[in-house]
């Protein structure tokens, strides 16, 4: 018989979340935990009105998912289990959340947190965050994890740049730029990183901005994006910061996690230790528990 109570919450839109989630309910109810969606549509109401009778809430998708109810999750005051059945799963990568479906209920269930910190862009709370992005949901579905770097090429043969100033800690800057991100954790675009040593519970973004380069030279750059060890490169500004501005030329569409949400200008800052999640416990707790 289940002892603990979830809010279970799957896109069935999502890469894998039509086929996963009968079996992500069977998972649940393996290891104890009694799965529950809310009644009718999933809404910042019927989330609120699930969670009071229940102990977590479980968010099933892509990192468009979690985006999209981060603002439930914050409300319901829940710890939330992350079942990664999306294109990207950027920030279960971050926290170190297999993606197959059983391993991730079973993290749930072992019952380790951490409390991380989320962005908020124009008040519009967010994970990782993109300007100037050539992707669209039509590449995402066809191209899958691979559309993040393929759409980075794609914008980077247009090579339409940008000006934008960019205010930090009092200080102000005007660059050049083809691609701009801001991250909370740190992987965003399906695995690239905005830094090698950004953590997703340290009070601060982390951000780059690339000015124009010959194609060859910007498509010689992604491993060192996807290692997050661009910094180096004199082609790529960074900085750290709790809180950026970000003005440009004109107008510039905001992705964030993998959704278009805002435009510039943007304000972003971080919201400390916003929501508790499930994370893997390390192996000595686990042979404690066990």
């Amino acid at each position: 018989m289940p002892d603990r109570r979830a809010v279970l919450i799957v896109n069935r839109n999502a890469r894998s979340g039509a086929e996963a989630y009968e079996a992500v309910v069977a998972a649940l109810d393996e290891v104890g935990i009694e799965a529950v969606p809310p009644e009718g549509e999933a809404t910042d109401e019927s989330i609120a009105a699930a969670a009071a009778d229940a102990d977590m809430l479980i968010l099933g998708g892509g990192d468009g998912t979690l985006n999209h109810f981060a603002e439930a999750a914050v409300a319901a005051g829940l710890p939330v289990g992350i079942l990664p059945l999306g294109t990207a799963n950027d920030l279960a990568r971050t926290l170190g959340i297999p993606a197959d479906p059983a391993s991730a209920c079973a993290i749930i269930a072992e019952g380790g947190t951490r409390r991380i910190d989320l962005g908020e862009v124009n008040g519009k709370l967010f994970l990782s965050v993109e300007v100037a992005t050539r992707l669209t949901k039509q590449f995402k579905k066809r191209w899958g994890v691979f559309s993040y770097p393929f759409a980075a090429v794609d914008a980077w043969r247009a090579m339409r740049s940008f000006r934008a100033r960019i205010t930090a800690d009092d200080s102000q800057q005007v660059l050049r730029s083809i691609q701009l991100a801001v991250g909370n954790g740190r992987y965003y675009g399906g695995g690239m990183s905005v830094s090698e040593d950004a953590a997703i519970d340290d009070g601060l973004l982390d951000l780059y901005c690339m000015e124009p380069r010959p194609l060859a030279r910007m498509a010689a750059l992604l491993p060192a994006f996807r290692a997050g060890r661009h910094r180096a490169n004199e082609a790529v500004h960074c900085l750290r910061a709790p809180e950026i501005k970000v003005e440009t030329s004109r107008p510039m569409r905001v992705n964030t996690d993998g959704e278009l949400t805002t435009v510039t200008p943007a304000t972003f800052r971080i919201v400390r230790h916003a929501l508790e999640v499930f994370v893997p416990r390390p192996p000595d707790e686990l042979s404690e528990v066990g």
